[in-house]
């Protein structure tokens, strides 16, 4: 029997590799699957999209078996909230583009615009807005001929790390159903780890793409600033702190994603430094000798888990082991007054976004439109001053100045992704009137993704460490600004050394 690495970790050529007649006699001997394609759990995007394009298996085929695992495990993960089959199914009944990605299934995170579908970003007072158009970063995946048939669930404006929406209700770890996926991404990365997809969109404005896949057990790459599009209907999120991009269970995938997407739409306010190859192709490339610094101190000023300061150790070893050297260092800035200022933004532009809503509507805000924790939010960002979102501004660039001349000394540095491991569902509660307990919780679960999205800078999150009850723990590289590849490539090292894709969640509780 063919092994099913020799379709997920061949970065040389980018495409699948057993032959046709072995992958037959493979896929013969596993019998067939829900949608009658068995071994679709072992191949990534790119494998799958490699057999499309040798006419192994049909899109069709592979579409329906995403939507009957869909159904199979949706019920008890609930990571899908909206689906669009039949717009699926039709689009994979037509002529493909010649794309590495094209007929692979993949769901959108509720939060950016798809034509026909409601866009709730997880808010009631959203729960009937229908966009007429695509996001920009939604056409893209159109045109890499992947079948978008669903849209993942996501806490309310994406504002907290655990993904229990009072609108949709929590989504559940397949890792163990009593533990959060994560947020923002969390139904993103709930599909991901089940095998429903190989790969999923995700948004980052404070760790959403990284938190999710630490949770998960999967790569989560949040890019440099302005690398994918984030418009046109917003020319920056969150002060220029969120951007898109995917979870997925190889670092090939993320790569090919990233071809697939990256470049300034028309009118950007900013863009990304150029970068004009293919980093599918290059990230099989060794990056070389890297300064890393190990930095264990979480932002929000508490200790690290035990777990998380052991998988960041863990994950030290490692690079050193390939030639990396990797020392303990900091960068040298004000942590409170950071958080401090990301806080003014992300309240704002909440603000903002929900007085818009409520313009258009034509009323006030009713008692059940939002949840208590956004309400603080809302409460918080219609107080904020134009001068102190503008210091605010700020002390973003002024930190990302100190970071930068930090990573002259350091090629990248390393921490724990999360300061804990995924907390039980219920933990940080957002709908509870007495909001008292949930700070302290939120800063004993978050505080090493903020950084890199105030200072603009690329950050991957890789699974290479479970805890004795079988949690994954996450660590995460960050690179300078526009270093995407490196840290792609440093992710394919460990890829190679320690693999993670044959190690996959049960789907229950422990």
């Amino acid at each position: 029997m063919v092994s099913p690495n020799l379709t997920v970790m061949d970065y040389s050529s980018g495409t699948v590799v057993a032959a046709k007649p072995i992958l037959r006699a493979f896929r013969d001997s596993m019998g067939r699957g829900m949608g009658g394609f068995a071994d679709y759990e072992n191949y990534d995007a790119l494998g799958l999209a490699g057999l499309i394009a040798a006419g192994e298996v049909s899109a069709a085929e592979v579409l329906d078996e995403a939507i009957e695992r869909t159904d199979a495990h949706n019920p008890t993960l609930n990571a899908v909230v909206q689906r669009c089959d039949d717009v699926a199914r039709q689009r994979a009944a037509e002529s493909l583009p010649d794309s590495p990605l094209a007929g692979v299934p993949f769901l959108i995170k509720d939060i950016v615009y798809q034509r026909g579908l409601p866009s709730t970003s997880g808010s009631r007072l959203f729960a009937d807005f229908v966009p007429d158009h695509d996001a920009e970063l939604v056409r893209r995946y159109h045109a890499a001929g992947l079948l978008l048939f669903g849209r993942t669930n996501t806490p309310e404006f994406g504002l907290t790390t655990t993904t229990e929406p009072a609108l949709y209700g929590p989504c559940r770890n397949p890792w163990n159903l009593e533990h959060t996926t994560g947020g923002s991404s969390g139904g993103a990365g709930a599909a991901v780890a089940a095998g429903i997809v190989p790969a999923a969109h995700a948004t980052d404005g404070g760790g959403s793409i990284r938190i999710p896949a630490a949770c998960c057990a999967l790569v989560g790459l949040k890019p440099t600033r302005a690398r994918n599009p984030v418009g046109p209907d917003v020319g920056e999120g969150w002060g220029g702190m969120s951007i898109g991009h995917v979870v997925s269970r190889t670092v090939r995938d993320s790569a090919a994603f990233l071809d697939a997407t990256h470049g300034p739409l028309q009118g950007d306010p900013y863009f990304a430094p150029a970068f004009d190859g293919s980093y599918l192709a290059a990230c099989a490339d060794a990056p070389g000798a890297l300064r890393i610094a190990l930095d264990l101190a979480p932002l929000t000023g508490v200790d690290a888990d035990p777990a998380c300061v052991e998988a960041a150790r863990h994950a030290a070893a490692l690079c050193e082991s390939l030639g990396h050297h990797v020392q303990e260092a900091s960068p040298d800035f004000d942590r409170r007054e950071l958080l401090t200022a990301t806080g003014v933004i992300v309240a704002a532009n909440v603000a903002y976004q929900i007085d818009t809503r409520l313009t258009v509507l034509g009323r006030e805000l009713a008692t059940d439109d939002i949840e208590a924790a956004t309400r603080q939010t809302l409460e918080y960002g219609r107080a904020v001053t134009g001068t102190e979102y503008v210091k605010a501004i700020q002390v973003l660039h002024r930190t990302a100045r100190v970071v930068a001349d930090f990573h002259q000394r350091y090629d990248l540095m390393l921490t724990p992704t999360l300061v804990s491991p995924p907390v039980p569902l219920g933990w940080l509660d957002t709908r509870d009137d007495d909001q008292s307990s949930y700070g302290e919780r939120f800063r004993n679960f978050w505080g090493f993704t903020n950084l890199q999205n105030a200072t603009g800078q690329p950050a991957i999150s890789v699974p290479l460490f479970w805890t004795e009850g079988d949690l994954p723990v996450g660590v995460q590289f960050v690179g300078r600004v526009g270093a995407d590849l490196t840290l792609l490539q440093l992710a394919a090292q460990l890829e190679q050394v320690q693999p993670w894709f044959e190690r996959r969640p049960s789907l229950g509780g422990h």
